[in-house]
């Protein structure tokens, strides 16, 4: 099979695509063709290795000292079950599934084995593989803090970040608990971040949402470049501040995929995709997303045809 290898840690050139032996699967395993993934901040953060300092030598013993123990990298796919292990009992051959893979990695290759057990589950079944795909990590990561602030009908919350992969199912999710959103962003992200459903949009580039006047019973960080000291003065005295940076992968339960499927199937999320590469182009995928400037998700199309 095709996959992407990080070879050694560095720069975007680490990335080759090389033929591997296709997997077989173990007892309770699925064999998953991969349709599709993405090229998330985290494949950045785990091919450059950049960590804080407190974090340094522990990741580098989960990940790997002088290269990625797992090195074909990706966290999120989505494609078809092609073969179950003997005593697989929830899934068979011809589902369509997505998965988030976790620390296995493993994404960015034509097939992969998953534990029917791990964080995986139906597809969506109004969705295209890649939308699926790019719902994962940034559903489950935005409805994990959301949780964690107690996000309530009502409510105020503002989103940091709203064009991210994280950010735009932030504001959705937000919507769907009833609370009454706005979103921080750029200027060429306005408009489409309010066709998200955030009420008041405010371009960072030019206004400081703090001297606005407005307190907010939950900020979300949906970008890490946001500290709590900058927006104290935004939060209502019980209101709480939450953010992604530091906190690695956030913890799922398979309940959470449930749940984002249903909200798909109903139309009440959706996937937002940037940019699609196809798989001998991750490379190039991951300068984009290095950058710091994608809108939602960039998608990997692994296999050709996957978009139906």
């Amino acid at each position: 099979m095709k996959a992407i290898v990080c070879s050694k840690y560095g720069s975007p050139e680490t990335l080759r695509l090389i033929e591997l032996e296709k997997p077989l699967p173990k007892r309770k395993e699925l064999l998953i063709k991969v349709h599709a993934s993405t090229v998330t901040a985290g494949d950045v953060r785990v091919r450059t290795f950049k960590s804080p300092a407190l974090l340094w030598l522990p990741m580098r013993i989960v990940l790997g000292l002088s290269k990625p123990r797992k090195p074909v990298l990706g966290v999120e796919l989505a494609g078809e079950v092609v073969a179950v292990g003997p005593e697989v009992e929830h899934f068979k051959q011809g589902d369509l599934v997505f998965a988030l893979t976790g620390m296995h990695f493993g994404a960015h290759a034509e097939y992969a084995c998953l534990h029917e057990d791990g964080m995986v589950w139906f597809k969506p079944a109004n969705t295209t593989f890649e939308e699926a795909a790019a719902a994962l990590y940034g559903g489950t990561t935005a409805l994990y803090f959301l949780r964690k602030a107690g996000v309530q009908r009502g409510q105020k919350v503002l989103v940091y970040g709203a064009s991210g992969t994280v950010g735009t199912f932030a504001l959705q999710l937000a919507k769907h608990f009833g609370a009454e959103v706005d979103a921080v962003c750029s200027t060429a992200n306005l408009e489409w971040v309010h066709s998200l459903g955030a009420g008041q949009v405010i371009d960072y580039t030019i206004e400081d949402f703090t001297t606005r006047g407005g307190r907010y019973d939950i900020i979300f960080d949906a970008s890490g470049k946001l500290p709590k000291s900058g927006c104290k003065k935004a939060l209502k005295p019980t209101g709480v501040y939450v953010t992604v940076a530091g906190q690695g992968m956030a913890r799922v339960r398979i309940e959470d995929l449930q749940f984002l499927k249903d909200l798909m199937e109903t139309g009440k999320i959706k996937s937002v995709i940037d940019r699609y590469y196809a798989l001998e182009h991750t490379a190039e995928a991951h300068r984009y997303v290095e950058q710091g400037h994608k809108k939602g998700s960039v998608v990997i199309r692994v296999s050709q045809g996957s978009d139906y």
